[in-house]
């Protein structure tokens, strides 16, 4: 885990990127024009909804910012911003307002690793609520959806080396690459805590990209032989990869969780939180499995797969039609 403390240069000036991005950041579809501060019955500055840079964080962006704008709020997408360690302070900095998070994460990031998340997703989510008091977050109702870190080999792999969990990969990740996002290297839920929790020594580690379409690739392809992607990455059951079993819990709970700014909570009051909440409890780990399918091997936009589904749960006007 990269600590806050450190590199705080290179972090100040990421903000002050960011703070020129945001003029060139869009409202969220025809609820708004470009640069609208108001909206009817919501005036005040407008809601810079951010998220990672990786498609399925960018599809909930669309979903709750597109939510709020249907209620009225004036809403700003900022998507695909990049990783954790960028737009976790630019939240807290105010650059952007709102973050859909995943709770485990958070709280490890939040808390400098000092309030350890585990699989117990109600106890994870209260440990994140009160961290993020403490920067200024509100932390939001949590879904019932969760896409955690999700260690995958090839079926092939799989049966070479009778792998079935994580643990199985002891004898045998001398010999293997492991793929992963750049930060895996100092993640306690990466690379780190495979190595700590399991024991896992690999023969080398090689940046990928963030759960993505990369890591996919070098795996189908053998140029790696471990790769660590999402649960709710549709790309492995349509390429038929085996997850291995987390035997030792790794992995904590990782529950969508929107993370507001406290002053943008106060600004706009209890209504905020309503529309934010209602997403959330309609959103399971299938129905996201399902979008992000939509997005990632259908190739549809992740803004009107966002409002497609909205509009199928009534949380958005219009007709409801196949995205």
């Amino acid at each position: 885990m990269r600590r806050m403390g450190q590199g705080r240069n290179v972090l100040r000036a990421a903000c002050l990127a960011l703070a020129v991005l945001c003029a060139a950041c869009t409202n969220s579809g025809s609820h708004g024009s470009p640069g609208q501060g108001r909206a009817a019955g919501h005036p005040g500055p407008a809601i810079t909804v951010g998220s990672f840079n990786f498609p399925e964080s960018v599809l909930l962006g669309y979903i709750y910012a597109d939510a709020l704008a249907a209620k009225g709020f004036p809403v700003r997408v900022m998507p695909g911003l990049g990783t954790r360690e960028l737009v976790e302070p630019a939240l807290m900095n105010g650059l952007i307002q709102l973050v859909p998070e995943y709770s485990g994460s958070a709280l490890a990031f939040l808390s400098l690793g000092r309030r350890p998340a585990t699989s117990d997703a109600a106890a994870t989510y209260r440990s994140l609520a009160q961290v993020a008091e403490s920067h200024g977050l509100v932390a939001a109702q949590p879904a019932p959806a969760q896409d955690a870190n999700a260690i995958v080999v090839t079926a092939a792999t799989a049966a070479r080396y009778h792998l079935r969990s994580i643990a199985d990969l002891a004898r045998h990740a001398p010999g293997l690459m492991f793929g992963g996002p750049p930060e895996c290297r100092e993640r306690a839920d990466c690379l780190l805590g495979l190595m700590r929790a399991y024991g896992l020594r690999f023969k080398a580690f090689t940046a990928t990209d963030t759960g993505g379409p990369l890591t996919l690739q070098a795996l189908v392809a053998g140029q790696i032989g471990v790769g660590l992607l999402f649960t709710t990455d549709p790309g492995i059951l349509a390429r038929h990869l085996v997850i291995l079993a987390d035997s030792r819990a790794l992995q904590p709970a990782e529950n969508i969780t929107p993370l507001v700014r406290q002053t943008t909570m106060d600004r706009y009051g209890p209504r905020l939180r309503a529309p934010l909440d209602a997403v959330s409890a309609r959103l399971t780990t299938d129905t996201l499995r399902s979008l992000d399918a939509r997005v990632e091997l259908s190739g549809l936009s992740p803004r009107r797969v966002a409002d497609s589904w909205l509009r199928a749960q009534a949380l958005i006007p219009g007709r409801h039609g196949a995205p």
